[in-house]
This record gives C-alpha cells, structure tokens and sequence, in this order.
C-alpha cells in the first residue's frame, strides 16, 4: 500500500479527489454542513406535527407519532449502509482505487433496493409485530396503518440515502448531503401544507408527503453523484460482484449493526427503566434527552469529518495524516462538547422552560441537569473514537468494545439504580459514554500501526 496515495484522476475511474494535507479549515469544509443539515431534521417534525394538529383531533397526532417511529425504526436497521459505505469509501479513495469508489455506490444502491423491497413485501407481518410491541388505541392504530401503508413504498429510497450520504461524506461532499436535507424537508414542508391543509387529505396526506419527498431525495442524491456513472467501473459487473469486496462490505456492516443495536439497548432501556420512577421522572427525562440530539447534532459533524480523514489517510497508507486527522478532529469534538456543556449550564433551565409548560416535570428536570451538562465533556471522545473506528473500517473492534460497554453499563444500572434511582441511571448513562470511549482508545494504537503494514 502506497505511503502517500497520488489525488484521482479521471483516467483511471475515479470520481472525486483525494487532498492529503488536514487543516482546521478542511475538517470544518466537512463538519458544518453536517451540524446545519442536523438542524432541519426537528423542524420537519414540528410541522408534520403542527399541521395534523390542525385537524383538531389527538388521534391523527398521535398516529402519524407512532407510523413515523416505526417505520424510521425499520430503516435504521441499515443505518449501517451509511457508515460502511463512507469508511469503505473513504479508503479506497485513499489508495487511489476510483474503480472500487464507483462500485461501492452502485454496490450500496443494490443492497437499499432489495432491503426496501423486502420490507415492502413484509410489511403486514412487520407492521403486526410492530402493533403488538407497541399497541394504540383502535383509532390511532387504524390511522397510523393508513400512514405506514403509503410512506412505506418509499422505503428502498429512504435506505439508498444512507449508502448515498455516506458514499458522499467519504469524498467530504458534505455540502451535497445538506442540499438533500434542505430539498427534502422543504418539498415535504410544502406537501404537507398542500396535501393536509389544503386539500384536506389528513393522515394520508402527510404520508404522501413524506413518499414523494423521500424518492425526490434520492433523486437528488444520485444527480449529485453523477460523476460516478460517467465511467464504466460503476458498472464493471465483475468488480461490483467481487466475492472478497463483497463478503468484506458484509462483515463490515454486520459489525455495525451489531454495534448499533446494542447502542440503541441502552438507551431503549433507559427510556423503560425511567418509566418506573413516575409519570414526572420519566416526563423529564425524555425533556433532558432532547439534549443528548442536540449534543448529537453537534459533535455529529466532527465525528463525520474524522470518518472521511481516517479512512483516506489509512487508504494511503499515511499514518502522520491518520494521526493529524485524529487529533484535530478531537480537538474540536471536544470543543464543541465544552462550548454545549456552557450553553447547557447557561440556559439549561430556559430550554427546560421551553419544551414543557408543566411546572413538575420543570422542576425535575432541572434536578438531573447537572448530567445533561456534562454528557458533552464526557461523551466527545466517543463520538470522534466511533468516526475514527468507522473511517477506519476496524468494525470488529466496534463492536466488541459496544459489547464490553453495554455490559459495563448493565452492571452499571444493577448496582446504582436500586440505591441512587433516576441519578443512579443517568450516571449509568454517562459511565456507558466513558466506557465507549475508553475501550476504543485502547485499541486506537493498533489502528495507528495498521498505517505502517
């Protein structure tokens, strides 16, 4: 493997170009247009909300609630498109490979169309285990199938924009992925006002609005990728079809989703858990965890940015870069983390103020801000160590060290949570973040010397 990858170029297939020097102002080139695509996903929320809510009924509310999670469930399943493609993606253009990155996207695409037509041809025997884990009302439940049977057949496209994104976040085209976004929430903003409020469609309308937008996004999506399917290698049958590229796309991808499912236990589980304190606690809790996203949508950048460097540096076979990349992009991970922790001891208790109007759940939240303040400082490392690991392809070491943490967290809450309660769970929380980011640091040093093999 080449010490210092030459840039792509179009005579040998490839698509994009690969810099070597890391500066502060490339790492933020990647990261911001990552925090601000971030920052529409509530506001389409809110409106799909509010504009159902103007029905004046609870039912279509809550149905749209309840369709919406399901089925956003059921895709997140194969988040795991998203970060295999970009860490797959990104080494290849490290080593100069331009033929393996146009396969890669055609190779993502394959998978999303048959993952959307499985779920499509599954749906009633999902949607039956979805009901009886989740049961509603009657009426909410016979609305939100109405929702779900439409929004459903845009399933192969809201897949394929995992493997889009992630094949565009490895080329650092993180301005293409917030012009999706953008184009996404605004048309399906628009729908929503058209179909709901002005044609009266209710529940079905938001639905249709959701469908046409998902598939105009991947549209989009593939428009901005176009330069792939300008040589032949997007198409080389024989290379999209490899055995060895393949079984490794799938053991890569297994790994995270393995990775991801014992991710999303722990904080199921929290979710379970805080319900039997109260209605009260478990009210702010979920008002408090809303700072987590925000933290989330913040260091989020970062962790994409240092998912990109990594992956091309180890690509190239340079470990002075992979190291600079680490460092930088940590760096500001860990900014940012103390910037939220500020703003959340500041305004934590004016944000509390915002999102409830219940003056209980107020004063309960404002009891365990204290671990909302410091989730940022203590949980930076593992989002960057977790785009570190994903740029790097080191999967396994994912999803073993998610392992060795889900159980320290498990033990976490056996022993707190009887004696402390909520405070107990909270810090079991954020013990689960210091254990992520210590078992990864640990393997760290074998990701550095793989640079040198």
């Amino acid at each position: 493997m080449p010490k210092h990858a030459p840039d792509m170029t179009a005579q040998n297939g490839n698509v994009a170009s690969a810099p070597q020097k890391v500066t502060h102002r490339r790492i933020l080139h990647i990261a911001i247009p990552i925090v601000l695509s971030n920052a529409t996903v509530p506001i389409l929320g809110a409106v799909d909300t509010g504009v159902v809510g103007q029905m004046g009924l609870a039912a279509p509310i809550g149905a749209v609630g309840l369709g919406a999670i399901i089925l956003t469930s059921l895709y997140w399943l194969f988040g795991f498109l998203r970060m295999g493609t970009t860490g797959l993606t990104a080494r290849a253009l490290g080593a100069g490979d331009g033929g393996e990155v146009a396969a890669l996207l055609t190779r993502a695409l394959m998978i999303a169309a048959l993952a959307g037509a499985v779920i499509i041809a599954l749906q009633v025997l999902l949607f039956y285990a979805a009901f009886g884990l989740s049961p509603a009302t009657p009426e909410v439940e016979t609305l939100a199938r109405a929702y779900m049977r439409i929004r459903v057949l845009s399933a192969p496209a809201a897949i394929a924009l995992y493997g889009v994104t992630g094949w565009m976040i490895a080329q650092e085209r993180t301005r293409g992925v917030l012009v999706i976004q953008l184009w996404m929430n605004g048309l399906n903003i628009g729908l929503d006002l058209l179909f709901v409020l002005g044609l009266g469609w209710g529940v079905q309308g938001v639905a249709f609005a959701t469908f046409l937008a998902e598939w105009s996004g991947l549209a989009m999506g593939i428009y901005l990728c176009r330069a792939a399917f300008r040589v032949p290698a997007w198409r080389d049958w024989a290379r999209v079809f490899d055995r060895v590229k393949l079984r490794n796309m799938a053991v890569v991808n297994a790994d995270i989703m393995m990775r991801s499912l014992l991710l999303q236990a722990i904080f199921t589980s929290f979710i379970f858990l805080g319900a039997d304190f109260g209605d009260v606690p478990l009210a702010a809790n979920q008002v408090l965890m809303q700072f987590l996203m925000i933290t989330a949508y913040g260091l989020d950048g970062f962790a994409f940015a240092v998912e990109a460097l990594v992956g091309q540096a180890l690509g190239a076979g340079d470990r002075g870069r992979l190291r600079r990349s680490a460092w930088l992009c940590g760096l500001w991970g860990w900014a940012t983390g103390a910037v939220l922790a500020l703003v959340f001891l500041i305004f934590g208790g004016a944000l509390i103020d915002v999102m409830t109007t219940s003056e209980p759940v107020r004063a309960e939240a404002r009891i365990y801000l204290i671990y909302m303040i410091l989730a940022p400082l203590v949980g930076a490392a593992s989002w960057i160590l977790d785009g570190i690991f994903i740029g790097a392809t080191r999967s396994r070491d994912m999803r073993n060290m998610m392992a060795i943490s889900f159980v320290i967290y498990v033990i976490s809450v056996l022993v707190l949570v009887p004696t402390l309660g909520n405070h107990g769970l909270w810090i079991s929380l954020l013990i689960s973040f210091i254990a992520r980011g210590i078992t990864l640091g640990l393997k760290y040093p074998a990701l550095e010397a793989e640079a040198d093999a």
